[in-house]
């Protein structure tokens, strides 16, 4: 196999070579140059908010209704809850979980639970009280914040739970639902705290700061660990993805409980941004905060753009300036991305998991690319694309042998990733951790194809994969045709089991408001655009099942597929 010079292997991408450092008194730079306080400090996103705090103190930090925050206010109630959880005998490893929506508290969470060294499990406010149970009692953790929207499912919970945490309201004068749980509510409990405590650096960059479960769509929700260093390079990483200056002004539309925000809590930190809450994500109040606030960026699933493509007309008037999106969670289609375009919004499109912080792969846009037409352009921009500037390492091989796929944008492999930016682990597991480090890559289950331009583009999840007759359908390119479709909303593909071919597959469709369409019109409609062991055999019109942050949940649609005619 051919290799240059430089280490780069001419066929399949970076070839990772082994580098042992000379420790002898022989190699002169390290004689006497050790480390030492004024020339190392461990990597940790509370550095960016010290700095906001210091540098920017009077800039606009989080706007929440009427509320506003500076940075130098935001930073001193990260303090004060740091020191009130210290109080409490909250301390490093301890875990402390909230059930938020998206309001300054949260966003407080992600430094003030840090500074002390413990670790903040951001709950899924859309989880069943089973769920939240289940995951109380196996992070362990001592205190929770919950917001009183979610009391329902919270107070089922701690039925559940045999160790039960102490609880504090979340009690959020803009929402008026709901019942308050706690033993006193967050502002009380954070004005406990000492007015001259501060923090912003840690003893150890891979301590944990962060807990987050995956979905558990296949059994019990994974904890997924990470690390100071982690969060640190992936906020940094965000900004650079994005060509993203000071100050800008980011509306919350992806939650914050979702692999942390995909990490923008700290991102925002280091770039002085201003936060712009929103707890419900519905067209009319994001195009509303847009307008009231000049929002500059955010950040959403699919699912969230197509649900401002297909907004009335009038809430889309009056944006008069620039506005930048940024799309992961579910492939999008490129008829998604066509329309962002189309309303003058821009799309870049991400890729990670929740074992990657969130975002580490983007679709990083060529400069030949703006000659394009907007359809064209927007085929290119639904490739998942390459590795993000702080992401070590991406291929797309073979899930047996690991041995690199062909970049001719047709041969199907595995998304293997490896760098600081992917998780120490998921908590209590170590089985599931050693699988998915087999080889020393991170297994992402994502199978996608390789182009000879670098860019990647995943075909489906190597359980979504619909096999007929022998020919593999991907679900993804089904999908994105029925998109394209006027009359469609949403689209979600399938295999269904068929006693002549095995797997076929089956169509969830959602219309837009107002549409009628029988099978036989879609099914006609999918002969012109994909070879004929593609088209769907079934097809189910209706509301699509979704997590709360977008995705499909396609076990659910399977289990439907296979009770339909």
């Amino acid at each position: 196999m051919p290799t240059s010079k430089n280490g780069f292997n001419l066929n399949s991408g970076l070839v990772k070579q082994e580098i042992q450092i000379d420790m002898s008194t022989d190699n002169i730079y390290e004689q006497e140059l050790g480390k030492n306080p004024a020339n190392f400090t461990p990597l940790t996103p509370l550095s960016f908010i010290e700095r906001s705090a210091s540098v920017y103190s009077d800039h606009t930090s989080i706007i929440h209704g009427e509320s506003k925050y500076t940075w130098s206010q935001t930073y001193k109630r990260c303090c004060l809850l740091a020191s009130a959880l210290k109080k409490m005998g909250i301390t490093t490893g301890d875990t402390v979980s909230f059930m938020g929506a998206n309001t300054p508290e949260l966003f407080e969470a992600h430094f003030g639970v840090p500074m002390i060294g413990a670790v903040l499990n951001a709950l899924n406010v859309r989880l069943d009280a089973k769920a939240i149970a289940f995951i109380l009692e196996h992070a362990e953790t001592k205190i929770l914040f919950t917001d009183k929207e979610y009391s329902d499912t919270i107070k089922a919970a701690l039925e559940i739970v045999s160790n039960k945490p102490v609880v504090i309201d979340i009690d959020d004068p803009y929402f008026q639902e709901g019942e308050l749980l706690g033993e006193q509510n967050y502002d009380d409990f954070i004005n406990t705290g000492d007015e001259d405590y501060a923090c912003f650096q840690i003893e150890d960059e891979w301590q944990a700061i962060s807990l987050n479960y995956t979905s558990g769509t296949t059994g019990d929700p994974k904890g997924v660990v990470y690390h100071h260093r982690g969060a640190y390079l992936n906020a940094v990483s965000n900004v650079l993805c994005w060509d993203m200056t000071s100050h800008p002004v980011y509306l919350w539309t992806l939650p914050m409980f979702h692999c942390n925000g995909w990490c923008w809590p700290w991102s925002l930190a280091a770039v002085a941004g201003t936060s712009v809450c929103l707890r419900h994500v519905r067209d009319d109040a994001i195009f509303a905060a847009i307008k009231k606030h000049r929002v500059t960026h955010f950040c959403g699933a699919p699912v969230v753009l197509n649900t401002l493509i297909n907004a009335d007309d009038e809430l889309k008037q009056g944006i008069e300036h620039k506005v930048l999106s940024m799309t992961a969670g579910a492939a999008p289609p490129a008829a998604v991305i066509a329309g962002m375009e189309n309303m003058d919004i821009n799309v870049t499109h991400v890729y990670g998991l929740t074992e990657t912080y969130g975002p580490c792969v983007v679709c990083a846009p060529q400069a030949d690319w703006s000659d394009l037409s907007t359809d064209d352009r927007a085929e290119l921009l639904a490739r998942q694309g390459v590795r993000a500037p702080l992401q070590d390492e991406l291929m797309v091989a073979d899930p047996e042998t690991m041995q690199p796929v062909p970049k001719d944008g047709k041969t199907m492999g595995e998304i293997f990733i490896r760098g600081n930016i992917t998780m120490k682990g998921y908590l209590k597991n170590p089985k599931t951790t050693e699988e998915s480090f087999v080889g020393d890559w991170f297994h992402s289950g994502d199978l996608a194809v390789w182009y000879a331009d670098g860019y990647t583009q995943i075909k489906d999840r190597s359980k979504d994969i619909i096999i007929s007759g022998g020919e593999n359908i991907s679900s993804l390119e089904v999908e994105s045709v029925l998109f394209k479709h006027p009359k469609i909303m949403e689209a979600a593909v399938v295999a269904s089991s068929d006693e002549k071919w095995g797997e076929v597959p089956c169509a969830f469709v959602s219309l837009k408001s107002g549409q009628e369409m029988t099978k036989e019109e879609l099914v006609e409609y999918c002969r012109g655009e994909l070879a004929g062991f593609k088209i769907p055999k079934k097809v189910i019109f209706g509301t699509i099942d979704k997590t709360s942050t977008g995705k499909v949940q396609k076990y659910l649609l399977r289990e439907k597929a296979e009770l339909a005619d």
